[in-house]
């Protein structure tokens, strides 16, 4: 039996404009979450931790932080869009709709352009729109992002150790 490579993320002649990629994997949001990223960012706003005055709002529980659900949904779309890339910025970045604790988030991306970089001959530039929705299909986030990503063959190589037969530890 030989061992398989395991995937090793797009690379730029990999996208197409108009191809979508639903992410596979979803992510539950947990209080822990919330309150650790709010405390890590050093956001003060009670709306995130402190239940009783959230319970005072048109929402009448703790609104997840913002900024992590762009984390988030970002992080989803990494083994699809991103593994092979370097982020250059985010744009237009919108929240149609809030996040609780207790929400499942998933997410698409769609490709919106794909050019070669004019200063980096082994790169190129793809923008994606990415849209992240909860549970119930409601959009709670939409952006669109450039990465710099690397041609084929032009990358780092992702490498690991092997491992030794048991009989020659």
């Amino acid at each position: 039996m030989s061992a398989q490579a395991g995937w090793q993320g797009r690379y730029y002649e990999d996208f197409a404009v108009g191809d979508i990629f639903e992410h596979r994997l979803g992510r539950t949001v947990l209080a822990a979450d919330n309150v650790w990223f709010t405390l890590l960012t050093v956001n003060p706003n009670p709306i995130h931790f402190d239940v009783h005055y959230a319970a005072q709002t048109e929402w009448g529980r703790p609104l997840v932080d913002s900024t992590f659900t762009l984390a988030l949904v970002t992080g989803l779309s990494v083994a699809d869009i991103s593994q092979n890339a370097v982020n250059l910025g985010w744009d237009e970045v919108r929240l149609p709709a809030p996040v609780f604790e207790g929400d499942t988030i998933y997410a698409q991306s769609e490709v919106l352009r794909a050019r070669l970089s004019k200063s980096r001959p082994h790169q190129g530039i793809v923008s994606v729109r990415t849209t992240g929705f909860n549970q119930d299909g409601v959009v709670v986030i939409e952006f669109k992002r450039a990465l710099l990503v690397y041609r084929r063959g032009h990358g780092p190589r992702m490498s690991r150790p092997t491992m030794q037969p048991a009989s020659r530890r």
